[in-house]
C-alpha cells in the first residue's frame, strides 16, 4: 500500500475512492488526523494530511513520528511525500514540481528519532541518499507519462518555521548548496528511514524564496495561493499516474 502525505495546498485527494476513515494510536501520541483509506486507479493508498484537514498545525508542531509510525502500522510499503517550497535555484520557479535528491537540516528542538528511549539500544541508519531512488524514479516517470514537466534532483533545506527567511539565510543556504528550502522535510525522511519505509518527496514551488527575483521585496501570499492551487492539479495527476502504472 502507497502512503502519500499531503502538504500545504493537498489536504484531500479528489479522486481518491474513500473506503474508510481510522483514527490512529500511536506509542508517540496522535498523528496529524484521521489517516484516509481507499483506492486510487485501483491501487491501495492510505492519506494523511501533514498540517491537519484544517490546515491548522505548524510544520515545528507536526508530530512526526506519529504521523510515520501511523503509516507504518497501518501497512504502507512506501511513501510519497508532498510539501511546498520557496525556490532558490533560478530553475526552480513558483509551480516547478520537483523531486529532490539530498536534503540540509536546519530545523532545531524536533523530535528527530524512534530511539530516544534509553532503554531501547540505538540504530544508526545510513543517510547517504535520504530519497528511496526507486520511488524517485517512478515519480520522475509517472510525470513524464503524464505530460508534466518535472525537475530531477535538488537539495532541500529544512528549516524550523512557521516563519518564512531571511534574505541572509537564504543567501547562506545558497552557499550551502541548497536549492529550495521548506519546513517539514525534516524528520520526516529520517524517521521513515528508521522504520524501513521507502521514502520520496514532491515539492512543489509556491514563491521565489527571500530576497530572489520577484520576492525580493518580500513574499506576496495572495500569488502563493494562486500558484499552489495550479500546482496541486498538475500534482495530483501525477500521483494518479504513479498508482496507475503499479
Amino acid at each position: 500500500m502507497l502512503a502519500i502525505i499531503g502538504g500545504t495546498g493537498l489536504t484531500q485527494l479528489s479522486s481518491l475512492e474513500v473506503l474508510r476513515r481510522e483514527v490512529a494510536r500511536t506509542p508517540y501520541g496522535e498523528p496529524s488526523g484521521a489517516l484516509t483509506f481507499g483506492r486510487l486507479c485501483e491501487r491501495e493508498v492510505v492519506f494523511l494530511a501533514r498540517h491537519g484537514y484544517g490546515h491548522t498545525i505548524p510544520p515545528h508542531r507536526v508530530n512526526y513520528r506519529a504521523n510515520l509510525w501511523a503509516l507504518q502500522d497501518a501497512g504502507a510499503k512506501s511513501i510519497v511525500s508532498v510539501a511546498s517550497v520557496g525556490g532558490i535555484r533560478p530553475d526552480c520557479a513558483p509551480g516547478a514540481l520537483v523531486v529532490p535528491d539530498q536534503i540540509l537540516d536546519y530545523t532545531w528542538g524536533r523530535v528527530g528519532t524512534f530511539f530516544d528511549d534509553i532503554e531501547t539500544p540505538v540504530r544508526h541508519i545510513d543517510f547517504t541518499h535520504p530519497y528511496d531512488e526507486t520511488i524517485r524514479r517512478a515519480i520522475l516517470a509517472a510525470a513524464q507519462a503524464a505530460g508534466e514537466p518535472i525537475i530531477d534532483g535538488g537539495v532541500y533545506a529544512t528549516t524550523q518555521g512557521p516563519r518564512l527567511e531571511t534574505a541572509a539565510e537564504i543567501d547562506r543556504f545558497e552557499r550551502d548548496g541548497a536549492d529550495m528550502v521548506g519546513m517539514t522535510g525534516m524528520p520526516e525522511a529520517a524517521l521513515a528511514r528508521e522504520l524501513d519505509v521507502p521514502y520520496a518527496a514532491i515539492a512543489v514551488v509556491a514563491n521565489y524564496a527571500a530576497g530572489r527575483r520577484a520576492s525580493a521585496a518580500g513574499i506576496r501570499f495572495e500569488r502563493v495561493e494562486e500558484v499552489l492551487q495550479d500546482a496541486m492539479t498538475r500534482v495530483r495527476k501525477v500521483l494518479v499516474q504513479l498508482c496507475g502504472q503499479a
